[in-house]
């Protein structure tokens, strides 16, 4: 803790603090944030406080220009008393990537990865114990230059704030909507960035989806329209043939730290793994002949979503014969058995945070 200032009033705000007996996905909000302000070229001092709102002036440059970051992780706390965390790193790392994108100061490694345990183990008391149930952590980064000028802001304000929080979606399976018009990201943009123009640019096709009876919606290549890239908020996968495929990375796909750790984990439960250009119509084509029998949404919040059917806007359907198949169950049950403290899984990924006495 020696580079995050705890005020006495945390303590306070924490064990005022009840924590309901049902948990939505980011509704709940923890009672407590870090806060830290950059200026003149460099951080200020990062502070534990109680949770409240965020004064900004109708000039700050975020309002108008969207210069903004985030990340999303996970504190675990199912088997023991010790809170856990997966591949931080990957997330700082993440993070770091996404502010160089974005014009805006990155953060000392270590000194993130301290503001995130410190806050982890301050929030023990509060992290939720079932499986399938964890603390999200929301760190992001916002420009609060008051200016209008169009340059990258000089001042930024960073917060990390998290939601004890259950399932992302409340229903077992997918139903998903292939978008054929319009696009999330091109090449040279700031698609493979975390940064909140990406799901801003995801809006409008999501309501076209739930107009249309579907609640994901599945992104394709912005010159051709044509390959398949990810889903709104989740990466994509699915099985062909009994490998996995997943599209290949560019600079319009996020990189995802639940993609990468089921890559690196499926060889070792025997699957072969394929990241490759995938076209729309030959996927469709193999779900229609019996190729294809699962596909599945990845992601921190989602963890493993089966989905069961994909459509269009013109009524073409493609269901799913084993929606909720092998494949992702066993997968989705090696994640969570790593992050929930179960299996050790590959070194350091699953991190055990020391719980602070209050």
């Amino acid at each position: 803790m020696k580079n995050i200032k705890i005020l006495d009033t945390s303590k306070d705000a924490l064990k005022d603090f009840t924590r309901p007996d049902t948990l939505g996905f980011g509704s709940t909000i923890a009672p407590v944030m870090i806060e830290a302000d950059y200026a003149d070229g460099k951080w200020g001092e990062f502070t534990l406080r109680p949770y409240g709102k965020v004064e900004l002036a109708p000039t700050a440059k975020v309002l108008h220009y969207a210069q903004e970051i985030f990340e999303g992780l996970k504190a675990y706390k199912v088997e023991g008393d010790l809170p856990r965390l997966f591949r931080p790193e990957q997330n700082i790392r993440r993070f770091n990537f996404s502010a160089e994108r974005m014009a805006m100061p990155t953060i000392d490694e270590d000194l993130m990865l301290e503001a995130i345990e410190v806050y982890s183990s301050f929030c023990s008391p509060i992290i939720p114990t079932k499986s399938g149930e964890s603390l999200y952590l929301r760190p992001f980064m916002f420009a609060t230059e008051e200016n209008l000028g169009i340059r990258p802001s000089a001042t930024f304000k960073f917060l990390l704030i998290a939601s004890p929080s259950g399932s992302y979606f409340s229903i077992g399976t997918l139903p998903v909507l292939i978008e054929r018009e319009a696009i999330r990201a091109c090449s040279g943009g700031i698609g493979a960035a975390k940064t909140g123009g990406n799901y801003a640019a995801s809006l409008h096709s999501s309501l076209q989806a739930i107009d249309n009876g579907f609640l994901q919606t599945l992104w394709l290549d912005a010159k051709e329209h044509r390959y398949i890239e990810e889903m709104s908020g989740m990466n994509f996968m699915a099985v062909i043939n009994g490998e996995i495929w997943t599209p290949k990375l560019t600079d319009t796909i996020l990189a995802g730290i639940t993609r990468d750790s089921i890559l690196t984990l499926a060889p070792t439960l025997g699957y072969k793994v394929r990241e490759e250009r995938m076209d729309i119509d030959d996927f469709l084509n193999a779900i229609l002949n019996g190729e294809c029998t699962e596909a599945f949404a990845c992601g921190t919040a989602a963890i493993i979503t089966p989905i069961d059917s994909f459509g269009d806007k013109n009524g073409n359907s493609y269901a799913l014969h084993y929606p909720e198949g092998p494949v992702s169950k066993q997968l989705r049950k090696a994640i969570l058995d790593i992050q929930e403290g179960r299996k050790e899984g590959p070194k350091g990924w699953s991190i055990p945070i020391e719980p602070m006495k209050l």
